[in-house]
């Protein structure tokens, strides 16, 4: 049981499964349980009463030591199942798992707590299913409190508490309980913003040392925290990969089965990662060692062949992209705090009605910084006929940006902002690199109009 690879590994499952048995009445349950042994004693072929649903099938994972790993898909896909079993809080079916060091999780709400219980009593209770002693707990509990922010509740039983005082007080335990595995399962969706922050950052310093998986709907959460996602759908492994590959696939086709239930015939196409060149000649300012700006941002042109992927009704489809200066050319070298325009061009293939326009910049991660759409500016429906040309564009003042890879989602819509079909959505369909910045913290930096300091009186 303890090879190399599981050393290597902090979690290890081999071909995992879970089945249920569905009955369609409670009778059912009791003939299953009678009926079948007798038919055995009298040699003859038994029946069953109920039918088998397997939550989980086949899976076969590895999560490395220090890793953190999303687990995302619909509902009902079998994320919150894998966790159980992970934490060893359901036993499979089927397959193996292989845990390294100590497990604490924060699955379903109160997941692990005696509702009769108070506050108090349920950290010790908790704690201690965590392996700690009570001694231990004794030193942390005041920090555990602290850091729950539940106040005097701590002293009434749990069953009293709001869904944000059960998290609190959930995450304040496994906060403190030195895990070498944090498993979470939405818990963050739960709770005040001010919280959801604090969590975020014991989050991000849990990951210096520690091995994280995160279940959660929010997608810009899972390309934040987390390096690596697997996709689960209806119980097995659809995708494995970097966070922001998977969560485009994922998003994609969640749009294709949406639409579907509403009659619409949506694709989703993967393209292959040719990456436009990043040649050096192609791209650099012959300016830039006049340029005395310590925020160097290369953008490259658009190419059709060269995005992530892509997918969409077809009724229009978006050919160009472009970042213009503030000249109306293309921009090829930018420092931040320039004014630029977006420029997107769309040919219409079928009859539309409310016509959307619109973009998001995204950093390597996949995280949306920003982005706009022109439903608001035009509230009166935009309509298009084939072979109609549109030209969107959106100006602003360009951010300054983190030394690093940066690109541009551009689509098109047609319906409404709250209800409408994506014709064409173009993941990274313009790509930038900034290759060196004055800024050192944030995601993006704005550029200041002004600084001055003014001394008010002297001590003099």
């Amino acid at each position: 049981m303890c090879s190399d690879s599981v050393k290597q590994t902090a979690v290890e499952v081999h071909g995992l499964g879970k089945r249920y048995e569905i009955y369609a009445a409670p009778q059912d349950r009791l003939k299953q349980m009678v009926l079948p042994r007798l038919s055995r004693l009298v040699g003859r072929e038994s029946k069953e009463y109920f039918r088998e649903f397997w939550a989980l099938r086949d899976v076969n994972l590895k999560v490395g030591v220090g890793e953190t790993v999303a687990i995302i898909g619909q509902n009902g896909s079998g994320k919150s199942t894998f966790l159980q079993l992970v934490c060893g809080t359901l036993s499979p079916t089927q397959g193996e798992v292989l845990r390294r060091g100590r497990i604490a999780a924060l699955l379903e709400l109160g997941a692990g707590f005696n509702p009769e219980f108070t506050g108090e009593e349920n950290v010790f209770l908790s704690g201690m299913l965590y392996g700690l002693t009570e001694a231990q707990l004794k030193e942390r509990y005041k920090s555990i409190i602290e850091f729950a922010e539940i106040g005097d509740f701590v002293s009434q039983p749990v069953k009293t508490y709001s869904s944000g005082m059960y998290v609190r007080l959930a995450f304040a335990i496994a906060a403190h309980v030195d895990a070498d595995v944090l498993v979470v399962d939405e818990a963050l969706s739960v709770g005040d913003v001010r919280f959801t922050q604090k969590c975020m950052r014991f989050l991000r310093e849990f990951q210096k040392n520690g091995t994280l998986l995160f279940v959660s709907h929010d997608v810009g959460a899972v390309t934040s925290l987390c390096s690596r996602a697997v996709w689960l759908d209806r119980g097995s492994v659809r995708l494995d990969g970097p966070a922001k590959e998977v969560v485009e696939a994922y998003l994609a086709e969640q749009h294709v089965l949406d639409r579907k239930a509403q009659g619409v015939t949506v694709t989703a196409a993967k393209a292959e990662r040719a990456r436009a060149k990043m040649v050096a000649s192609d791209v650099i300012d012959p300016r830039i060692e006049q340029l005395r700006a310590a925020n160097h941002i290369r953008v490259f042109e658009f190419d059709p062949d060269a995005h992530a992927g892509e997918f969409g009704a077809g009724g229009a489809r978006v050919v160009d992209v472009a970042l213009l200066d503030d000249d109306g050319h293309k921009a090829q070298l930018l420092q931040g705090g320039e004014l630029v325009t977006l420029e997107l061009k769309i040919e219409v293939n079928s009859p539309l009605t409310g016509l959307i326009f619109g973009f998001y910049l995204k950093d390597r991660l996949g995280q949306r910084l920003f982005g706009d759409n022109t439903h608001l500016t035009y509230e009166d429906m935009v309509d298009g006929q084939p072979d109609d040309v549109f030209r969107a564009t959106f100006q602003f003042r360009m951010p300054i940006l983190p030394v690093g890879a940066y690109s541009i989602d551009a689509a098109v819509a047609s319906g409404t902002q709250e209800d409408h079909t994506q014709q064409h959505w173009i993941h990274d369909a313009l790509q930038f690199r900034t290759i060196d910045s004055t800024m050192r913290h944030g995601l993006v930096g704005i550029p200041m109009l002004q600084i001055s300091v003014e001394k008010e009186r002297s001590v003099a």
